[in-house]
Protein backbone atom coordinates (compact mmCIF):
# COMPACT_ATOMS: atom_id res chain seq x y z
CA UNK A 1 0.00 0.00 0.00
CA UNK A 2 2.00 2.81 -1.26
CA UNK A 3 1.56 6.19 0.50
CA UNK A 4 0.47 7.86 -3.34
CA UNK A 5 -2.30 5.61 -3.59
CA UNK A 6 -3.46 6.62 0.15
CA UNK A 7 -3.73 10.24 -0.90
CA UNK A 8 -6.79 9.59 -3.13
CA UNK A 9 -8.71 7.67 -0.22
CA UNK A 10 -12.05 10.10 0.43
CA UNK A 11 -13.81 7.55 2.39
CA UNK A 12 -13.16 5.39 5.06
CA UNK A 13 -15.36 2.36 6.42
CA UNK A 14 -14.95 0.60 9.76
CA UNK A 15 -16.53 -3.14 10.31
CA UNK A 16 -18.65 -2.29 13.71
CA UNK A 17 -18.23 -5.88 15.93
CA UNK A 18 -14.60 -6.81 16.78
CA UNK A 19 -13.41 -3.75 15.03
CA UNK A 20 -15.11 -0.79 16.95
CA UNK A 21 -16.29 -3.10 20.00
CA UNK A 22 -15.82 -6.59 21.56
CA UNK A 23 -18.00 -8.76 20.14
CA UNK A 24 -17.58 -12.39 19.17
CA UNK A 25 -16.10 -12.89 22.65
CA UNK A 26 -19.63 -12.84 23.90
CA UNK A 27 -20.86 -15.26 21.23
CA UNK A 28 -17.49 -17.32 22.21
CA UNK A 29 -18.45 -17.05 26.15
CA UNK A 30 -22.34 -18.25 25.44
CA UNK A 31 -21.39 -21.01 23.09
CA UNK A 32 -19.76 -22.50 26.03
CA UNK A 33 -22.50 -22.08 28.67
CA UNK A 34 -25.21 -23.44 25.46
CA UNK A 35 -22.61 -26.74 25.29
CA UNK A 36 -22.54 -27.14 29.08
CA UNK A 37 -26.60 -27.34 28.21
CA UNK A 38 -26.16 -30.27 26.06
CA UNK A 39 -23.48 -32.39 27.67
CA UNK A 40 -25.64 -35.17 28.71
CA UNK A 41 -26.08 -35.45 24.97
CA UNK A 42 -22.85 -35.19 23.04
CA UNK A 43 -19.48 -33.76 23.89
CA UNK A 44 -18.70 -30.05 23.64
CA UNK A 45 -16.75 -30.30 20.45
CA UNK A 46 -19.84 -31.70 18.43
CA UNK A 47 -21.92 -29.66 19.98
CA UNK A 48 -19.88 -26.56 18.78
CA UNK A 49 -19.10 -28.34 15.15
CA UNK A 50 -23.50 -28.55 15.10
CA UNK A 51 -24.20 -25.45 16.46
CA UNK A 52 -21.40 -23.60 13.84
CA UNK A 53 -22.48 -25.77 10.59
CA UNK A 54 -26.23 -24.82 11.76
CA UNK A 55 -25.68 -21.13 11.70
CA UNK A 56 -24.05 -21.66 8.22
CA UNK A 57 -26.74 -23.46 6.94
CA UNK A 58 -29.38 -21.05 8.54
CA UNK A 59 -27.32 -17.72 6.54
CA UNK A 60 -29.44 -17.54 3.80
CA UNK A 61 -33.16 -17.47 5.73
CA UNK A 62 -32.24 -16.15 9.01
CA UNK A 63 -29.30 -13.55 8.09
CA UNK A 64 -26.29 -12.65 10.26
CA UNK A 65 -26.87 -11.61 14.43
CA UNK A 66 -28.02 -12.88 17.67
CA UNK A 67 -31.64 -13.48 16.24
CA UNK A 68 -30.37 -16.17 14.27
CA UNK A 69 -27.83 -17.59 16.39
CA UNK A 70 -30.55 -18.24 19.18
CA UNK A 71 -32.97 -19.75 16.58
CA UNK A 72 -30.02 -21.83 15.43
CA UNK A 73 -29.24 -22.62 18.83
CA UNK A 74 -32.63 -24.12 19.66
CA UNK A 75 -32.34 -26.22 16.44
CA UNK A 76 -29.32 -27.44 17.34
CA UNK A 77 -30.82 -28.92 20.68
CA UNK A 78 -34.16 -30.27 19.38
CA UNK A 79 -32.02 -32.41 16.63
CA UNK A 80 -29.48 -33.38 19.82
CA UNK A 81 -32.53 -34.54 21.63
CA UNK A 82 -34.44 -35.81 18.69
CA UNK A 83 -37.17 -33.43 19.80
CA UNK A 84 -37.47 -34.38 23.45
CA UNK A 85 -35.75 -31.13 25.11
CA UNK A 86 -36.91 -29.59 28.33
CA UNK A 87 -38.51 -26.72 27.55
CA UNK A 88 -36.70 -25.23 30.95
CA UNK A 89 -33.49 -25.70 28.52
CA UNK A 90 -35.24 -23.66 25.24
CA UNK A 91 -36.09 -20.72 27.64
CA UNK A 92 -32.58 -20.69 28.66
CA UNK A 93 -31.51 -20.58 25.54
CA UNK A 94 -33.89 -17.92 24.74
CA UNK A 95 -32.46 -15.69 27.59
CA UNK A 96 -28.80 -16.54 26.26
CA UNK A 97 -30.08 -14.80 23.09
CA UNK A 98 -31.54 -11.87 24.97
CA UNK A 99 -28.17 -11.25 27.35
CA UNK A 100 -26.51 -10.98 24.12
CA UNK A 101 -28.70 -8.47 22.83
CA UNK A 102 -28.67 -6.86 25.92
CA UNK A 103 -24.93 -6.94 26.65
CA UNK A 104 -22.95 -3.10 27.18
CA UNK A 105 -20.86 -2.10 24.20
CA UNK A 106 -17.44 -2.17 25.22
CA UNK A 107 -15.20 -0.43 22.94
CA UNK A 108 -11.93 -1.18 21.01
CA UNK A 109 -8.98 0.24 23.01
CA UNK A 110 -7.70 3.02 20.73
CA UNK A 111 -11.29 3.92 18.27
CA UNK A 112 -12.49 6.54 19.24
CA UNK A 113 -9.14 8.68 19.77
CA UNK A 114 -8.46 7.45 15.90
CA UNK A 115 -12.16 8.30 14.69
CA UNK A 116 -11.15 12.16 16.31
CA UNK A 117 -8.12 11.97 14.01
CA UNK A 118 -9.61 10.99 10.84
CA UNK A 119 -13.09 12.71 11.39
CA UNK A 120 -12.12 16.56 9.98
CA UNK A 121 -10.17 14.71 6.84
CA UNK A 122 -12.34 11.94 5.89
CA UNK A 123 -15.90 10.65 5.08
CA UNK A 124 -16.10 8.04 7.73
CA UNK A 125 -18.35 5.17 6.83
CA UNK A 126 -19.78 2.00 9.39
CA UNK A 127 -20.02 -1.01 7.14
CA UNK A 128 -21.17 -3.88 9.28
CA UNK A 129 -23.05 -7.20 8.91
CA UNK A 130 -25.92 -8.00 11.08
CA UNK A 131 -29.54 -6.97 12.23
CA UNK A 132 -30.31 -3.69 12.01
CA UNK A 133 -32.21 -3.02 15.32
CA UNK A 134 -29.31 -4.90 17.30
CA UNK A 135 -26.50 -3.31 15.16
CA UNK A 136 -28.25 0.28 15.49
CA UNK A 137 -28.86 -0.05 19.73
CA UNK A 138 -25.03 -1.17 19.61
CA UNK A 139 -23.99 2.04 17.98
CA UNK A 140 -26.16 4.01 20.06
CA UNK A 141 -24.96 2.91 22.84
CA UNK A 142 -21.30 3.00 21.69
CA UNK A 143 -21.31 6.94 21.83
CA UNK A 144 -19.49 7.04 18.26
CA UNK A 145 -22.65 7.62 15.95
CA UNK A 146 -21.35 11.49 15.94
CA UNK A 147 -17.98 10.86 13.97
CA UNK A 148 -19.80 9.14 10.68
CA UNK A 149 -21.26 10.43 7.61
CA UNK A 150 -23.14 7.51 7.14
CA UNK A 151 -23.69 4.05 8.54
CA UNK A 152 -24.58 0.84 6.61
CA UNK A 153 -25.61 -2.00 7.97
CA UNK A 154 -25.58 -4.96 5.13
CA UNK A 155 -27.14 -7.85 4.77
CA UNK A 156 -23.92 -9.47 3.68
CA UNK A 157 -20.75 -8.25 2.80
CA UNK A 158 -20.14 -9.48 -0.81
CA UNK A 159 -18.16 -7.41 -4.03
CA UNK A 160 -21.42 -6.53 -5.25
CA UNK A 161 -22.44 -5.34 -1.72
CA UNK A 162 -19.22 -2.87 -1.38
CA UNK A 163 -19.93 -1.75 -5.22
CA UNK A 164 -23.30 -0.44 -4.00
CA UNK A 165 -22.23 1.09 -1.00
CA UNK A 166 -19.18 3.02 -2.84
CA UNK A 167 -21.91 4.06 -5.23
CA UNK A 168 -24.19 5.66 -2.55
CA UNK A 169 -20.59 7.77 -1.45
CA UNK A 170 -20.48 8.84 -5.19
CA UNK A 171 -16.35 7.55 -4.89
CA UNK A 172 -14.36 5.56 -7.27
CA UNK A 173 -12.89 2.09 -5.42
CA UNK A 174 -9.83 3.51 -5.19
CA UNK A 175 -10.68 6.38 -3.09
CA UNK A 176 -12.50 4.23 -0.65
CA UNK A 177 -10.66 2.01 2.29
CA UNK A 178 -12.31 -0.93 4.75
CA UNK A 179 -11.04 -1.14 8.26
CA UNK A 180 -12.04 -4.76 9.84
CA UNK A 181 -10.82 -7.96 11.28
CA UNK A 182 -12.27 -10.52 9.09
CA UNK A 183 -10.12 -10.95 6.20
CA UNK A 184 -13.11 -12.62 4.13
CA UNK A 185 -16.07 -9.91 4.75
CA UNK A 186 -13.98 -6.98 5.26
CA UNK A 187 -10.87 -7.23 3.19
CA UNK A 188 -10.57 -9.95 0.35
CA UNK A 189 -14.26 -8.13 -1.14
CA UNK A 190 -12.76 -4.81 -1.27
CA UNK A 191 -9.48 -5.76 -2.67
CA UNK A 192 -11.02 -7.93 -5.40
CA UNK A 193 -12.93 -4.18 -6.99
CA UNK A 194 -10.20 -2.30 -6.30
CA UNK A 195 -10.11 -0.68 -3.02
CA UNK A 196 -7.86 -0.34 -0.16
CA UNK A 197 -8.31 -2.63 2.53
CA UNK A 198 -6.48 -3.17 6.66
CA UNK A 199 -6.52 -5.85 9.04
CA UNK A 200 -6.84 -5.26 12.10
CA UNK A 201 -7.11 -9.02 13.58
CA UNK A 202 -8.93 -9.29 17.13
CA UNK A 203 -8.15 -12.04 19.41
CA UNK A 204 -11.03 -14.13 18.90
CA UNK A 205 -13.01 -14.68 15.16
CA UNK A 206 -16.14 -16.88 14.40
CA UNK A 207 -14.63 -19.96 12.43
CA UNK A 208 -16.68 -19.15 9.43
CA UNK A 209 -14.57 -16.09 8.74
CA UNK A 210 -11.34 -17.62 8.46
CA UNK A 211 -9.23 -18.11 5.11
CA UNK A 212 -6.81 -20.68 4.41
CA UNK A 213 -4.33 -18.57 2.28
CA UNK A 214 -2.03 -15.60 2.84
CA UNK A 215 -3.17 -12.25 1.40
CA UNK A 216 -0.87 -10.07 -0.67
CA UNK A 217 -1.91 -7.45 -2.34
CA UNK A 218 -0.68 -3.81 -3.30
CA UNK A 219 -4.05 -2.07 -1.47
CA UNK A 220 -3.45 -4.55 1.76
CA UNK A 221 -2.01 -3.91 4.92
CA UNK A 222 -1.76 -6.16 8.32
CA UNK A 223 -1.84 -4.39 12.07
CA UNK A 224 -1.51 -5.15 15.48
CA UNK A 225 -3.63 -2.69 16.72
CA UNK A 226 -6.26 0.44 15.48
CA UNK A 227 -4.32 2.96 16.32
CA UNK A 228 -1.66 2.22 14.11
CA UNK A 229 -4.11 3.25 11.22
CA UNK A 230 -3.03 6.92 11.16
CA UNK A 231 0.52 6.47 11.04
CA UNK A 232 -0.54 4.51 8.04
CA UNK A 233 -2.06 7.67 6.54
CA UNK A 234 0.73 9.29 7.88
CA UNK A 235 -2.05 11.86 10.28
Amino acid sequence: MTNKSLQDIKAIAFDADDTLWINETYFSETEKKFCGLLEDYASHHTIAQELLKTEIDNLALYGYGVKGYTLSMIEVALQMTSGSIDLNIIQKIIGYGKDLLNMPVELIDGVEELLQQLNSRYRLVVATKGDLLDQEQKLKKSGLEKYFHHIEIMSDKKEQDYQKLIRHLDINPEEFMMIGNSLRSDILPVLNIGGHAIHVPFHTTWAHEHIDHKIEHANFKSISKIGEVASLLEM
